[in-house]
């Protein structure tokens, strides 16, 4: 991604392209997944230890599709929370059938 958006409705089709692959769609899901699980942790034990497994465990499975699968860089480099908003929209299209993995 070069040029910054200047919306989010420009910015996703981009962040759609950029995760095309089933293996890349797949770890992100089970990396917001990770994240949604220990948001829940975090509220019920109060231990903010959840907080920082929970980012190192969304970024940590995204970023392996794109190094290892899409072969691409991380839109988090360059649209911190465009890439963000986009993981979240993705993932509730993921649930709804709205995009296939």
């Amino acid at each position: 991604m070069s040029a910054l958006p200047l919306t989010f409705a420009e910015f996703y089709p981009r962040y759609l392209r950029e995760h095309s692959r089933r293996g890349t769609r797949v770890l992100h899901f089970i990396g917001t997944t990770l994240f949604l699980v220990c948001l829940v942790l975090l509220g019920i034990t109060g231990d903010w230890t959840w907080l920082l497994v929970g980012i190192v465990s969304a970024y940590g499975f995204a970023w392996m599709g794109h190094f290892f699968v899409e072969r691409n860089r991380p839109a988090t480099f360059q649209h911190p929370w465009f890439s963000l908003l986009g993981d979240f929209r993705l993932y509730a299209e993921l649930w709804t059938g709205r995009q296939k993995f």
